[in-house]
């Protein structure tokens, strides 16, 4: 059987759709929801299949949208239909086996089984071993990058199936549909769609490869490359060798401003830092600065005393942010700076109720009910200072206590570091 029958076998379509309706997300250009696909599937399944057999189908383009990213720029994300998220993903299902037994070890993005959390561990294991000396090569835009003819012939390296090379180009270049205006897509495997990820690690698999060749110790993730070495000359050599392969091989584009020969705890490397304790020779993990400055302005966000929110809305956002930030990091040192966040979000919540409790009447009244004493109650009812002065007072601080707003549904970002937290050697 030819593959491509195999990407339109009953069981391989069926299992993506569950997969495609499971992830949800928002519709294409064609406006078709994925509650809707179901119907949609039943009533076009047939014409769908004659013409992807007869090289007749066209997917459409996708939609263009754009989501923020740390440095302040914009990241392009394209959307395709449902129906053509279906067909992407049937074709992931029969191709990544495949790839897989090709793909090399020290590659961990968009691959079942494995991690950031595993990347960040096998790239400290070659810090303490000696190959501290980090070459971290920065790929411009690579995902609108892509040279698609080189990508295509190394995939005819191993799928000898025409139609269903014919099928991965058309969605390839598709186009993209932005203000109602379509732009051809001659480079670039835009992402947001099931199939870019599988066709990044196709065309990184070639850096991989020569990295190997290389005999050169390196972790990737997606287009987020580190190779290590044991000096800082060895180091500014392959900068420059890797740099020239990645251009001229690949014909992809190399950042040249952000690509850097340095130590690991000059680098960021999928949100994490790296530092040395005192009188310690290992590199331990922890959350970069700029991870630390996200994840507070994500809580700031939340507490905002001026919006209109109520306080068990803010607590389960919180608690959102804080479980998957926290989960993330579990393999970083942080008992210091959770200790801090923690601080600072009771404060901000103290901040809050103060606030809604207005009238010094109902201020008083309040803190006689969580057992606070009547001169303190009153005098501090009265108080003419800013809301965070009062809320940093020892009056408040034992009235609104972390067991009484814990017991309100508040998780405690340190308590959930303890409980997750992995230690790393």
């Amino acid at each position: 059987m030819e593959l491509l029958e195999k990407v339109l076998s009953k069981d391989n379509l069926n299992n993506a759709y569950k997969q495609v309706y499971k992830n949800k997300g928002a519709s294409g250009v064609d406006g078709v929801t994925v509650d809707e696909l179901f119907s949609y599937i039943k009533e076009h399944k047939e014409e769908i299949l004659y013409q992807i057999r007869n090289r007749k189908y066209k997917p459409q383009p996708v939609r263009r949208v754009y989501i923020p990213k740390e440095n302040g720029k914009l990241r392009k994300l394209g959307i395709p239909n449902v129906i053509d998220r279906v067909l992407q993903q049937a074709i992931v299902q029969v191709l990544t086996p495949i790839y897989e037994e090709q793909f090399s070890n020290n590659s961990y993005g968009f691959r079942i089984g494995r991690s950031c959390e595993q990347a960040v561990i096998r790239a400290l294991e070659l810090f303490n071993d000696g190959y501290d000396w980090v070459v971290d090569i920065d790929l411009q835009s690579f995902f609108d990058e892509v040279n698609q003819d080189k990508l295509i012939g190394i995939i005819r390296r191993t799928i000898k199936d025409g139609n269903l090379v014919s099928l991965i180009r058309k969605f390839l270049q598709s186009g993209v549909m932005e203000k109602g205006v379509i732009q051809e897509t001659n480079k670039g495997t835009p992402q947001g769609g099931n199939l870019s990820p599988l066709l990044s690690n196709i065309m990184l698999n070639e850096l991989d490869k020569e990295l190997e060749a290389r005999g050169l110790n390196f972790v990737r993730y997606a287009d987020d490359c580190l190779i290590m070495v044991r000096s800082e000359k060895a180091a500014n050599r392959v900068m420059g060798s890797i740099t020239t392969f990645i251009t001229k091989k690949l014909g992809l584009k190399v950042n040249v401003e952000k690509s850097k020969v340095a130590r690991p705890n000059q680098i960021k490397y999928l949100g994490f830092g790296f530092y040395k304790k005192i009188n310690q020779s290992k590199w331990r993990p922890k959350p970069h600065i700029k991870s630390m400055e996200k994840f507070k302005t994500k809580i700031h966000d939340i507490l905002i005393r001026s919006r209109n929110v109520k306080l068990d809305t803010r607590l389960i956002k919180l608690k959102q942010i804080i479980y998957g930030w926290v989960n993330y990091f579990k393999i970083a040192d942080m008992k210091v700076f959770l200790k801090e966040i923690d601080k600072w979000i009771r404060r901000k919540l103290r901040v809050i109720i103060w606030k809604q409790w207005k009238k010094v009447r109902k201020r008083y009244t309040c803190l006689r009910k969580l057992g606070i004493g009547h001169i303190d109650a009153y005098i501090t009812a009265n108080a003419r200072r800013g809301y965070y002065h009062v809320a940093h007072t020892r009056v408040l601080e034992t009235a609104i206590s972390k067991e009484r707003l814990n017991k309100r549904g508040l998780v405690n970002s340190l308590d959930h570091y303890l409980k997750v937290h992995v230690i790393t050697n």
